[in-house]
């Protein structure tokens, strides 16, 4: 869904990071505009996870050099929380579990904690239930899923349609999906799948995080961006992903060698 013109959400130049003292992200370059939907594929190791907890602002994770602007903004001045109230969502490779909470209850906080940074009145509870009620559909969730204890529990598929649940509900700018395709079945990676789309619009962007080409069977993007050695080393259009699964990484990192040898 590529929009002309679109603003820029995101533009981040020469990006690098370490975990641990260890160098991961090597200098990425990507910029991402309104109404696009990028996949960033590359083998274990590439610095593709990485990529996305510095986004959103792990304290584990630090970043070295670079710039991240988003909307206008130095990303990398701003605390986990803020960078998350200001429109930036993370989907989880493995999303957390938080007994004693229950999913009603964590939705409606972080919804309120959005509209409070807003300058916006909360939400009243009943009004709220509603809210959510209405975007249960959209990810195949069942009503009684609410009542429980965030993701305890529940199966790989059910914490990946939550994921998506909480970002219908918090509206993001700027959604991160880490692997959200990792443990899914057929039907529900075709759930997930249609959550995403129905969020898209040509006011935000996304970036899909994945290895594999059968998730961007369901969620087409416009753009692939391939990242080997703490670098996007390649992007085009759709039909790269297509190339990766035909002929694997093997060709991408050749060629990686190959440049920094030269």
């Amino acid at each position: 869904m590529i929009v002309e013109n679109g603003e820029v959400i995101l533009s981040i130049r020469d990006l690098r990071a370490n975990v641990c003292g260890k160098t991961i992200l090597r200098g990425v370059n990507l910029e991402v505009r309104a109404g696009e939907i990028h996949a960033i594929m590359g083998p274990n190791g590439s610095g593709k996870s990485t990529f996305a907890k510095v986004l959103a602002g792990h304290p584990t994770y630090e970043m070295t050099g670079g710039e991240v602007i988003f909307q206008g903004k130095n990303l990398c001045e701003m605390q986990p929380e803020e960078r998350a109230r200001l429109g930036v969502f993370l989907a989880f490779q493995y999303p957390l579990e938080i007994p004693g909470v229950s999913n009603l209850d964590f939705l409606r906080l972080a919804y309120n904690s959005k509209r409070n940074y807003q300058g916006l009145e909360e939400i009243e509870p009943l009004d709220f239930e509603d809210l959510v009620h209405e975007k249960l559909d959209m990810v195949g969730i069942d009503p009684n899923f609410l009542t429980r204890s965030v993701n305890e529990g529940f199966s790989g598929g059910e914490k990946k349609r939550n994921e998506i649940l909480q970002m219908a509900i918090l509206e993001p700018k700027l959604a991160i999906l880490d692997e959200i395709d990792s443990g899914l079945d057929i039907d529900a990676l075709r759930s997930v799948a249609n959550g995403v789309n129905q969020l898209a619009s040509s006011e935000n962007a996304t970036i899909i995080i994945t290895h594999y080409q059968r998730l961007l069977d369901y969620i087409v993007p416009d753009y692939v961006h391939i990242m080997a050695r703490g670098q996007i080393v390649k992007f085009d259009g759709k039909e790269l992903a297509l190339e990766l699964e035909s002929r694997g990484y093997s060709w991408i990192l050749e060629e990686t060698e190959a440049k920094v040898g030269a």
